[in-house]
Parts: C-alpha cells; structure tokens; sequence
C-alpha cells in the first residue's frame, strides 16, 4: 500500500504525463468527463459519475480503421495504425472497471480486435472507491465492490490522503516510489461505503428468471409494449453506458480518397441494421426490447451467467422518459428482495 498527500495529486499527474497520456475526469463547460490531462485542467475526483463511461479509453465514440487512396485503376489501401503509446486512465469506478472486463468478452475473443486489443495492452487504470454511492447506483446486484475496485491499482481517497494498492505488473511501475503505507484507514473506508451501498434502494434487486432457462418466458412478456410505448428512441441509454458495444462503420469521402471509420451506434435507432432488405427490428418495442433482453438474457446465458450491465445508474439519471433497467426489471414481474 502506497501514500500519496491530495496536495500532491498535481506533481503525481504532471510525473505520469513526462512518459505517458493520461486520462482523467476533468471538468469542461460545467460537465465532468474523461480527457487528457494538460495542466491547469481541473480534474475532479468527488464527482461520482462522469457524464459518459470511461469505456471510450478502450473503444472511441469515432475510430479511424483505413483509408483508401484512389488514382484511375489503382487503389491504394492505407490502415488505421493500431496504439503503440502507453497511457494511464485516472479515477475508474469499480463499475466502469467492470465494463471493461464485459467488453473484453467481446472483442478480445476470436476474432480478435486489433484496435481494442492494442488499447488494453497499452492502458494502466487506476480505479478509485465511490466514497458516497449515489441513490441511483445499484452495482451490487452484479457482484461488483465500490469499495474495493479492480484494476491495475486501487485507490482510495482517506481524509487528506490517497491510498494506492497495486494489482499488477504495470500497477507496481506506477505507483514505485510513492510512500509505504499501513492499509488501516482504508479498511474503514470501505466498511462505511458497504453499509451506505446496503440501503441503497435499488441495491437488493431480484434477477430470478432473467437467464437463458427462461428465455422465451422474457422475450414474450406483454408487459414490453406498454414499457416501450414512450420510448423515444433517443439513444441516450446506449451512449451514456458502460458496456453497449454496438458501432457502425461508415464511409467518408475525403476529396483525395475515402476514410473509413467506426462510430459508436444504437439498437434504439430506426436505422439500426439497416440494409436494402430494411431491417429486422421495424418496431420501438422491438428495439426496446433488444437492448434489455441482451443486458439480462442473451448476455448471461452466453457468459457463465455474468449480466451486461454493471449499475452504474447512469441510465437512470439520463433517460428523459424514465425508461431505464431498473424499472425493466420490476416491471417484469420481478420484485426487490427487501
């Protein structure tokens, strides 16, 4: 366990970025997401959700892939470069850190993406306790410890202090020289934040019956049409969230070639899929339906049981409808253990 003095963040961030980019939650234009630390930005660590996940770290909002370079009959192919720079990512919430281990299922397994896999390799994230878990978090029915956060190294924010915990290779060459320190305090810490998340009020959900064994029982469910029916299919769920994955790839002509590029997309999209066919979700509730089912069914019954969600309740603040997980999952019939 290291020891790093709050007064000191600054000259800590300023020593990271000699030899890597690094990433933070950093206020701009009164909102707080993750960007490049430069000095003089102001990082802010209290706040508990930055307006998006920090999955973009891993898997950009808009992503180069190749461009193509056209002279009569030749064409020329030039791809994307794949990361070969390191950079840390600052202040990861146990639930965000969560996401990145869902999206590894996803573009880590064969076949591999080059562009993913290269980030991961090239990344060190440091995760950072909740403190104060908010009305609107319900990490625990996923098995996920706002106390006590994975990643590379965990910290945690005691009085006027930071303590910081190794939890691999490239965690210990981060944090190498910082000042020891006895782990006492942040064991109190966490005992306060597990009792504030136990009366949480959405943090004793009930999941039965949402699995592959009960699939069709889901999916035919009448109670989806009236869920869907003020969906405006404005797509915020899907951007704010940690662990949508669903990008579209496009093309742009440049006037001296075409850029090729993937951009984050949502299955609340009318457009979503489209082809000359049309699409095979021509309905809200049924694209409504898809993002939910994928979360708590066909995501589950594809990975030893592990949810595609990680309660993070940014959808819960976010939706203009209210049309978030939660309510899916009461409203399907299944009630809180409390």
């Amino acid at each position: 366990m290291k020891k790093l003095a709050l007064s000191a963040l600054n000259a800590f961030y300023s020593k990271i970025s000699e030899t890597k980019t690094l990433i933070a939650p950093i206020e701009s234009a009164g909102q707080v997401d993750f960007g490049v630390w430069s000095e003089g930005a102001q990082v802010r660590l209290d706040v508990l959700k930055t307006v998006k996940s920090a999955k973009g770290a891993f898997f950009p909002q808009v992503e180069d892939m190749v461009r193509f370079h056209v002279q009569g009959k030749n064409i020329e192919i030039d791809p994307a470069e794949v990361m070969d720079e390191d950079f840390v990512i600052f202040g990861v919430r146990a639930c965000d850190a969560r996401s990145f281990e869902l999206l590894d299922r996803v573009f880590l397994s064969d076949p591999v993406d080059p562009f993913y896999a290269a980030r991961r390799a090239h990344g060190t994230v440091v995760t950072l306790a909740c403190g104060e878990p908010e009305e609107t978090c319900f990490c625990t029915n996923f098995g996920i410890d706002a106390a006590d956060p994975k990643g590379d190294v965990s910290a945690w924010i005691v009085g006027e202090a930071m303590y910081l915990r190794a939890n691999t290779e490239k965690g210990e060459a981060l944090i190498e020289g910082l000042d020891d320190a006895e782990d006492g305090a942040v064991g109190e810490t966490q005992a306060s934040i597990r009792a504030i998340a136990e009366k949480l009020p959405f943090g004793r959900l009930n999941l039965t019956g949402f699995d592959g064994d009960h699939l069709m029982e889901r999916f035919s469910d009448p109670k989806w049409a009236e869920l869907s029916r003020a969906c405006l299919g404005c797509g915020t769920c899907t951007f704010v969230c940690p662990t949508c994955q669903c990008y579209d790839v496009r093309d742009f002509d440049t006037g001296n070639g075409i850029q090729r590029y993937r951009c984050w997309d949502s299955c609340m999209y009318s457009d979503f899929t489209l082809m000359a066919h049309g699409t095979n979700r021509p309905t809200q509730l049924e694209r409504f339906r898809q993002r939910f089912m994928h979360k708590l069914v066909y995501f589950p019954s594809n990975n030893e049981g592990l949810y595609s969600c990680v309660g993070c309740g940014r959808c819960l603040a976010k939706c203009p409808q209210g049309l978030h997980i939660v309510k899916v999952i009461k409203a399907l019939g299944v009630k809180d253990n409390a």
